[in-house]
């Protein structure tokens, strides 16, 4: 049966102003780092991410290493791009990023300008695009000088390979700096993507202030903090969990006593509010004034649909804030 995309995809979906730009991004937005990759099953992939439309969630974040095998989402992607969602491709924001391990050799990873240019090659033809919305710098490179990682930014959007440029797991000093490079060449830096969650509040110690500061909008990843902010580990650990499984992101050293104590005592409050604890942990993220979207994974379309259901509760009062405060300590 041939793909329909639904009438009503954009009633019930924020879109939020990214930073200064002009640029509005669906409050959430669908991360491919998980589920996406050569060991998946492509047809359960498929209908998340034409649900994800349905559901009017307008951004698919990639990189070039996501997978299993690395470079295997990006080719995933190219087969739903260029099919069911191929007349909808200028309703699309697509951002991929490049700075992790990717190929062999001295020239696979970091910063340069010869990996970061090459890799973006490589991402465009394994999606088949002319360009992307949205290209990153994944990490900061400490042994390249950051005016090299950014005028590659630069000169992506000037070749017409991207038409925007961000980063990624900078710090407020680095992005600050970053921000300063960009802006003396013409490219603004229009997003910042950290990890965020309840359980980890790093960016609360100067990036956000820095982005809000300077116009730059922020998407975090992680806002489930791989899954401890949900009910899967309440009672244990599940064995088709990330931490049962053989995740390398997720091990068993993080599901610590005192972190379950905070967990149980969130999910308490969360049942208060009506929600899942994953959606309060989402809406939490989205009531901060800084933040334009959520990165969210999700292996099911039941699991994208609930997740997307946290944009029907967003406000917390001042005591509620407190009080998930007090928890957090």
């Amino acid at each position: 049966m041939a793909y329909t995309a639904s009438n009503t995809r954009y009633d019930q979906m924020k879109y939020n102003r990214c930073g200064n730009s002009g640029l509005l991004l669906s409050a959430v937005s669908l991360g491919l780092w998980h589920n996406f990759g050569g060991v998946n099953e492509f047809p359960i992939m498929k209908e998340i991410l034409l649900k994800a439309f349905d559901l009017g969630i307008t951004h698919f974040d990639l990189a070039n290493n996501y997978g299993p095998p690395p470079g295997s989402a990006e080719s995933n992607l190219q087969k739903v791009l260029q099919s069911e969602l191929a007349p909808h491709r200028d309703e699309l924001i697509i951002s991929t990023k490049a700075g992790y391990d990717m190929w062999d050799g001295p020239y696979g990873e970091w910063g340069s300008r010869k990996y970061l240019m090459a890799s973006l090659d490589q991402s465009l033809k394994r999606m088949g695009l002319n360009y992307v919305d949205i290209f990153y710098s994944h990490r900061p490179d400490p042994n390249t000088p950051l005016e090299e990682t950014m005028t590659a930014l630069h000169h992506a959007v000037q070749q017409g390979k991207a038409l925007y440029v961000g980063i990624s797991n900078y710090n407020a000093e680095q992005t600050s700096r970053a921000v300063d490079i960009l802006e003396n060449l013409g490219t603004p830096c229009l997003i910042h993507q950290p990890r965020y969650n309840m359980l980890d509040r790093w960016v609360e110690d100067g990036l956000l202030d820095v982005l809000e500061k300077r116009g730059v909008g922020c998407i975090p990843f992680s806002p489930l903090a791989q899954g401890l902010l949900t009910n899967r580990y309440l009672d244990g650990i599940p064995k088709d969990s990330r931490i049962g499984g053989a995740s390398i992101f997720l091990g068993e050293e993080a599901l610590t006593s005192e972190t379950m104590v905070k967990v149980k005592a969130l999910n308490q409050h969360a049942e208060q509010r009506g929600q899942t604890l994953a959606q309060m942990a989402l809406a939490w993220i989205l009531s901060r004034k800084q933040i334009t979207s959520v990165l969210i994974g999700a292996s099911s379309v039941s699991q994208l649909e609930a997740n997307v259901a946290s944009l029907s509760k967003l406000e917390f009062t001042m005591d509620e804030l407190a009080h998930i405060d007090s928890i957090l300590v």
